[in-house]
């Protein structure tokens, strides 16, 4: 579990952001989370979600490795959280987050691997001013995540077994609470994420035609 502001190294994971981004409530931005397990397949959809439905797709991983990459203490602290299979501190995440939106030309977002817990939430809607109009949760069975992660073969730090468990832990503990949270507000949509890729884009589709419909656009429907 991570921890916000309680002792010095969490208050070194304070970001702060660049003087042209704002903490103004974003007006007419449309945010879609996704959200699953670990290996249930969130960025492959969105990576097909983005172009499709024009759509700024925001990878919390990816902003998270390019902060490692740079060498920063910010970095190196993501880089030890992640093989200990621990969460970034929320703070840290959101306003590399909101550093993203910031800069981005477009106002529609759909942002993978967040909320993970409810310190992700709970800075998400204080710091961003944010909800998002649904969650899409691609729900996946443990074996199945655990296939993936061990067959991917990324090279990446956290695709060990003894990791792997760490992150599947973290993910029923901490992450699950937050999809039962939207889930009572019915901003949840669920997906079988079980199949192959392209079956899985095929049922997301449905659900992002019916948000085009809310907001007026008809085009594109099949």
């Amino acid at each position: 579990m991570e921890t916000m502001a309680k002792d010095g190294a969490a208050q070194e994971a304070t970001v702060t952001p660049n003087k042209d981004v704002s903490e103004d409530k974003p007006k007419g931005y449309t945010v879609i989370y996704v959200s699953g397990g670990p290996g249930s397949g969130k960025s492959t959809q969105c990576a097909k979600i983005a172009p499709y439905f024009g759509f700024c797709h925001l990878s919390v991983g990816d902003l998270l490795e390019a902060e490692v990459e740079t060498g920063s203490e910010y970095g190196k602290m993501i880089e030890d959280c992640k093989k200990e299979g621990r969460l970034v501190p929320s703070d840290l995440v959101v306003k590399l987050l909101q550093q993203a939106m910031q800069r981005s030309q477009n106002k529609k977002f759909v942002i993978d691997g967040f909320p993970r817990n409810e310190e992700n939430r709970a800075a998400a809607e204080s710091i961003m001013k944010i909800e998002p109009d649904f969650v899409l949760f691609l729900d996946c069975s443990e074996e199945e995540m655990k296939r993936r992660l061990l067959n991917r073969n990324q090279g990446r730090v956290d695709d060990n077994i003894n990791t792997i468990q760490k992150r599947l832990k973290v993910y029923f503990e901490c992450t699950l609470p937050v999809i039962n949270y939207y889930s009572a507000k019915g901003k949840v949509r669920k997906i079988d994420a079980e199949g192959s890729p392209e079956e899985v884009f095929e049922a997301i589709k449905d659900v992002f035609f019916e948000l085009k419909e809310k907001h007026g656009e008809t085009a594109g429907r099949p």
